[in-house]
């Protein structure tokens, strides 16, 4: 599509580049939003609070092919370019980025990055291809744009805390920051899979965040963790989600296992349930 009348666009690296090298040429600091599209409420919040960090803000949108498995949604991952880049442009961001997988994966490309410990339970463990992919599109992002800030959503907490660490460890020369998860009036996460939820199917789903609620009081408590997380898994159920992949009530900076099995420090508990063919994750402090 050709740039909106607010919003120019970028298709390669080196259209990027030129872009943000005269921008800093003019002094302004370059903050960054990555996103696999179809966009939503809770992308505009990133792109705003990227707005309060930085003189000028970048979105890419780029639905990443590494990180999903053979089986997952990737033909079917809901893709709304025109659309995304009016709601971007409306947010106040200064540039889409939209490359094509061809330009960000060369045919002879054969890089891959393993981010360890972080990135092994929860989301790790129920989808074991995803983490190396979203570390790997991560660093080239980040590498393409070389933003001052990248703003990423608390809903994807994990993902948060994998970035993080991929930053620290490969001396990445950006801040990354976690804005809160933008919720509907039911408190539903918004996600772009939500849109593939039936009426009923919403109605089982807005439930996720209220179990997760109740887990986190009874973690508040002194209540033993797994006893909470089953109690949570069996709530979830009773709720009509078909399964679920985990609830876990996890340590905050780096979602390792509490010893003993209570908090004696700032928590998370996290959850993965599928309601029909649609997976939902979710996130609250404790």
């Amino acid at each position: 599509m050709p740039d909106t009348p607010d919003l120019p666009m970028a298709r390669t690296i080196a259209a990027l580049r030129q872009t943000v090298s005269g921008w800093k040429r003019q002094g302004f600091t370059v903050g960054f939003v990555p996103t696999m599209g179809a966009l939503h409420e809770g992308h505009l919040a990133l792109v705003r609070e990227a707005g309060q960090r930085a003189d000028r803000v970048i979105a890419s949108v780029f639905v990443n092919p590494t990180q999903f498995a053979a089986h997952e949604d990737l033909g079917s991952y809901p893709r709304q370019e025109a659309r995304d880049a009016e709601l971007l442009a409306g947010a106040g961001c200064a540039l889409m980025y939209a490359p094509a997988v061809e330009e960000m994966y060369p045919a002879d490309a054969t890089t891959t990055i393993s981010v360890g410990a972080p990135a092994e339970a929860l989301e790790g463990a129920a989808r074991p291809h995803m983490f190396g992919g979203v570390a790997l599109v991560v660093a080239k992002l980040l590498n393409q744009v070389q933003p001052d800030v990248a703003v990423f959503g608390e809903k994807d907490y994990q993902q948060l805390i994998v970035i993080k660490r991929l930053v620290r460890d490969l001396d990445i020369p950006v801040e990354i920051v976690g804005s809160p998860t933008i919720r509907d009036g039911h408190g539903l996460a918004l996600s772009s899979r939500n849109a593939y939820l039936s009426e009923d199917q919403l109605e089982v789903a807005r439930r996720l965040n209220g179990v997760l609620a109740e887990a986190g009081a009874r973690v508040a408590t002194g209540a033993a963790l797994p006893a909470v997380e089953a109690e949570a898994r069996e709530a979830l159920l009773h709720a009509g989600f078909s399964h679920v992949d985990y609830v876990a009530v996890r340590r905050a900076d780096d979602l390792t296992e509490f010893e003993g099995g209570s908090v004696d420090a700032p928590a998370r508990v996290l959850a993965a349930a599928w309601v029909g063919k649609t997976r939902l994750i979710d996130n609250l402090p404790v």
